[in-house]
């Protein structure tokens, strides 16, 4: 699904998204109907159809290679020179063939809006707009066909100014989440670091002036220094406890993060998110949101990897069984599913859920693959949404 869709502001990257670009812009070109249709019907000689067509086929060409170039670091000056040429052949084709062929400056004008940057573009646009009125006004009747053409060309124009202002934006934004998002990950490892020197400052120091004591010692009282071996065995000890649990730490999501990090993997995969409110975890414990977070992590993993789903829903509801109050998990697409049977990711996770005492179901569903993962809680009340 990601192979086809072309998100705004990225550019083709396959045949087959080159494909799907070139058939959206071809759909426009229907517009043309009226110069063919002059080409066949209009009473012109042999000798004026081939030189017609041929005029109609270089306009077209240079058309879409302006149309596909654009952005791609082209001076102005290019672009520019570009959009003359094909405003003298709408220019040469109206006067030559007739009325018919002023739509020609309605492509002109959109192909300004869209290869130039707008503040060149808001002077372009009305200027291809004045040139087709003067040849409208100098070809036979051609003022009958302005009134339906000058609108069109104004708004195809402006409108394309708006959508090229709408992909830079969208462009800036990417950048300035990954730039904020390299950030966040700098500043994470710096955390890390400042953690770990508090952490093993201390036990290390301790350690060095033990092992130095210890070894004084060790000639005259060896006693006492078989007493400062074992303080720097417990020291060592404790550290390597004090780093587990930081690392541990650090690796364990959480739910509320997952959820964001969710609902940006499902948008960026073209998937429409269904997402609960933001919930309330008061009172689970820390190492159940784990769990659940790692079963969020890996069942939308595998939507967005193996399901070719348009929707997915991920609901976090809280009930009240038999054996207890329980929170459950479910993620739910409309798509395929994996082929094949549970993976090392379901098989792991069906584990983790297994030591906190939850379990976990995935199989197909009425629309297409549901994974419940259910853990139990205690008396504290979650949020739910969907």
């Amino acid at each position: 699904m990601s192979g086809v869709e072309i998100g705004i502001g990225q550019r083709p990257t396959n045949r087959r998204q080159r494909a799907v670009k070139l058939l959206w812009t071809s759909i426009w070109l229907a517009y043309l109907s009226a110069p063919v249709s002059d080409l066949l019907h209009g009473g012109h000689s042999d000798g004026v159809r081939v030189l017609g067509a041929i005029g109609l086929v270089a306009f077209v060409v240079w058309y879409f290679a302006l149309i596909f170039r654009a952005g791609r670091g082209e001076t102005n000056g290019v672009v520019l020179g570009s959009l003359a040429v094909l405003a003298a052949q709408s220019s040469i084709l109206s006067l030559t063939l007739g009325r018919e062929w002023l739509v020609l400056f309605v492509y002109v004008s959109v192909a300004s809006g869209a290869a130039l940057p707008p503040r060149l573009a808001r002077l372009t646009v009305p200027g291809v707009s004045a040139l087709m009125t003067v040849i409208a006004l100098s070809v036979p009747e051609g003022n009958e066909y302005l009134a339906s053409l000058l609108l069109p060309a104004l708004l195809g124009g402006f409108a394309m100014v708006g959508v090229r202002t709408l992909i830079r934006t969208t462009i800036e934004l990417r950048e300035a989440r990954a730039t904020v998002a390299q950030l966040a990950a700098n500043e994470e490892r710096l955390r890390l670091a400042r953690d770990l020197h508090d952490l093993l400052g201390h036990s290390l120091s301790l350690i060095t002036l033990k092992s130095e004591l210890a070894g004084r010692m060790l000639p005259e009282h060896p006693d006492k220094a078989a007493q400062q071996v074992a303080d720097i065995e417990n020291v060592s000890r404790q550290a390597m406890v004090d780093v587990r649990e930081a690392v541990t730490g650090y690796r364990r999501p959480r739910l509320t993060g997952e959820l964001a990090g969710v609902r940006v993997a499902l948008t960026a995969a073209g998937i429409t998110a269904e997402l609960p409110a933001e919930p309330d975890l008061t009172g689970v414990a820390s190492e159940t949101e784990s769990v659940l977070a790692w079963a969020l992590r890996e069942a939308v993993t595998n939507v967005v990897r193996h399901s070719g789903a348009r929707r997915c829903t991920v609901e976090l509801v809280r009930r009240q069984t038999l054996e207890g109050p329980v929170l459950e998990l479910t993620v739910e697409d409309d798509g395929g599913g994996a082929a094949g049977g549970p993976g090392n990711g379901l098989t792991g996770l069906r584990e983790r859920l297994e030591k906190v005492g939850g379990e976990l179901e995935a199989g197909s569903a009425r629309h297409g693959f549901r994974l419940l993962a259910r853990v139990p809680v205690g008396t504290a009340a979650v949020g739910s949404g969907a």
